[in-house]
């Protein structure tokens, strides 16, 4: 059986701690744990006060029924809750959940001490919840990333430089000009020619000459 002593730190009711601390124990799973309880305190008459608990895993909204010999509880899990608030009054606090969907959760008269801690502990819990969501989003994107390859590449070689061969010079083959030694006639004829270019024979000379070293053949 959990021990109610720490539920009693802000003079919550013992009678409505202990009722609903009995039936909690029913309610929690692996791993869950109450951390702060908050009894509803009203003005008048206070016989059949709501409570709301704080675990590591959700809110329990807790209502007396039949007169209080029942109790109806409620819970919204963290990934549910979109934020928590409070609204100090002149009887108590408003306490706020506000839901990822739905409408607003409010319990009015819980004690202003208690509506304090149970909205730090409330904010405590999203706040850890919304980090292990992180943290959790972070292992997925590392999951999924493909994994980079950080071989190093072997640098190419970079050849040394080297002049380029110059442009080989066109070898120019001369030929040799053999001159075959003139016969007699073309001789003749040369000569006659430069006679008839210089002027010193008439061109009927010139033909009449030409005609006859031609005869001679």
């Amino acid at each position: 059986m959990m021990s109610i002593d720490r539920f009693l730190s802000d003079e919550q009711d013992p009678k409505a701690v202990e009722k609903v601390i009995g039936k909690l124990n029913d309610l929690l799973t692996t791993g869950e744990e109450l951390l702060y309880l908050a009894v509803q305190k009203k003005p008048a008459v206070n016989l059949l006060p709501d409570s709301i608990a704080i675990s590591n895993k959700r809110i329990f909204y807790c209502e007396p029924g039949n007169l209080g010999l029942t109790m109806n509880f409620k819970d919204i899990s963290w990934k549910s809750i979109k934020e928590v608030s409070f609204k100090e009054e002149f009887f108590g606090s408003k306490f706020i959940c506000v839901p990822q969907h739905g409408e607003n959760i409010v319990t009015e008269f819980i004690p202003k001490v208690q509506a304090r801690k149970l909205h730090q502990a409330a904010n405590q819990q999203l706040e850890e919840y919304k980090e292990m969501l992180r943290q959790q989003k972070l292992e997925e994107n590392r999951a999924t990333a493909s994994p980079i390859n950080l071989t190093a590449q072997p640098i190419a070689e970079i050849p040394a430089y080297e002049p380029a061969p110059e442009p080989a010079q066109p070898v120019i083959q001369i030929a040799e000009v053999v001159e075959e030694p003139e016969d007699e006639t073309t001789l003749k004829l040369r000569k006659l020619k430069t006679l008839y270019d210089k002027h010193l024979i008439t061109q009927e000379e010139y033909e009449a000459k030409k005609a006859n070293i031609l005869d001679s053949l």
